[in-house]
């Protein structure tokens, strides 16, 4: 079981961790403009991330989600729901546009190319996958978030063991770094704001992905204490570093051009393949929205887009970081609420599906299990328990079969 919550867990920090957290200019902008006091920002954001993890994941598997409509249409008002679905597909598009701005950011500062260029080999990679077998090729970069985590989680200890800091005049420092926000707490809060907005969608489809709710919540708290560290790693580098980097589009990899040259090219290239992946899941998750169906007229969409992304990259990554993602972390705050609400409204009926999912998967259990008695009261509490809970009868028992079936043959393997 513990395997099953990591799994969740490790796919959530997946979904929210990515090109904008490697590098590092988020979190110079959001945390370390405050000095010292970024760390509490940061540990709000933890805690944000822990609380919000689980309700999210939590709503996607109750609601058994495919899609952020699956979600939104229960709990938010139609107008509501409107608003943060158009949000969703405008927020797609402008993080794509800072994604391509920074695979120009990040291209130029470690090989001197030109920003134009780097943003325009971003934009064709993401045509022509669209024209390739793009799963493999987005499952094969899926393996860069982990390299990512590694390799954040070594900039710190390499920082931080054998070596000595006077905080005050780092903080210092710091505090010379331009802030879009007010104060550090409602950056914390419009930061995780941003990050919502941005994996919301994602993080609803893989709690649709489970059926045991208890593996939603507490993959998701999880995964968001993992998020935590990962941005607590990072803020440390970049604060410790700060009077190097304060100045530098892609921070993180100035400290890596610190440690070694190959470790920087090696970081070079991974946070482009982030940003490519972000940028295309985004770019492609917008076409399809608008096109449905229709293969050729979700490439013509698809193509404009990157048209108009490439054109709009040409503000900076830094500016539209500055200007772009407060934006969107004020919309957010708004599908937190919903969200923060839903949660509170239907505590008791969430509760009372994840007993009734657990009573059918204990008693679907005897039923493929040579040496249990399935008997006819079985099956009629079985019939019951599908009828009561939330979900289409057919489909809860279809789903929770599949669960037993899995569970067995796991446990087969390991004996």
């Amino acid at each position: 079981m513990i395997g099953k919550y990591l799994k969740i867990a490790l796919a959530y920090v997946g979904v929210i961790v990515g090109a904008g957290l490697s590098s590092g200019q988020d979190l110079m902008q959001y945390f370390v403009s405050f000095g010292k006091q970024g760390l509490l920002g940061i540990v709000i954001l933890v805690a944000l991330n822990i609380i919000f993890g689980r309700i999210i994941v939590a709503l996607g598997c109750y609601y058994d989600s495919n899609s952020h409509q699956d979600v939104l249409e229960q709990v938010a008002h139609p107008i509501i729901n409107k608003i943060i679905d158009v949000t969703l597909i405008v927020s797609g598009f402008i993080i794509f546009f800072v994604m391509v701005a920074g695979a120009g950011a990040n291209l130029h500062q470690q090989f001197d190319l030109p920003s134009w260029l780097g943003a325009l080999i971003c934009s064709l990679l993401v045509i022509i996958v669209s024209f390739m077998d793009f799963d493999k090729i987005t499952s094969v970069l899926g393996i860069f978030t982990p390299i990512i985590i590694v390799m954040i989680i070594g900039v710190t200890a390499y920082t931080y063991i054998g070596h000595s800091f006077d905080w005050d005049v780092l903080s210092r420092t710091a505090e010379t770094v331009q802030s879009p926000m007010p104060n550090v707490i409602f950056s914390a809060i419009n930061y995780y704001s941003l990050c919502a907005v941005t994996g919301v969608s994602m993080a609803f489809v893989l709690g649709g992905s489970v059926v045991r709710i208890g593996i939603a919540e507490k993959g998701g708290a999880i995964g968001g204490a993992l998020i935590g560290l990962i941005v607590l790693c990072a803020y440390a580098s970049l604060f410790a570093n700060v009077d190097i980097v304060k100045d530098a589009e892609i921070p993180m990899l100035v400290i890596a051009e610190s440690i070694s040259p190959v470790f920087a090219h090696i970081y070079t290239f991974t946070i482009f393949a982030l940003i490519f992946n972000t940028a295309f899941s985004l770019c492609y998750a917008l076409a399809r929205r608008l096109a449905g169906d229709n293969e050729k007229k979700l490439r013509i969409i698809l193509i404009v887009v990157v048209i108009a992304g490439y054109i709009l990259s040409f503000a900076g990554f830094k500016q539209l970081v500055s200007i772009m993602y407060p934006i969107l972390g004020y919309i957010g705050i708004l599908l937190l609420a919903v969200l923060l609400i839903a949660w509170i409204r239907e505590k008791k009926n969430i509760l009372k599906e994840k007993i009734i999912r657990m009573k059918m998967i204990d008693v679907a259990a005897k039923k493929y299990d040579d040496d249990q008695e399935y008997t006819a009261k079985d099956k009629k509490l079985f019939k019951k328990l599908a009828e009561e809970s939330v979900l289409d009868a057919a489909d809860i028992k279809e789903e929770v079969k599949n669960v037993v079936l899995e569970e067995q043959k796991d446990d087969n393997s390991q004996e």
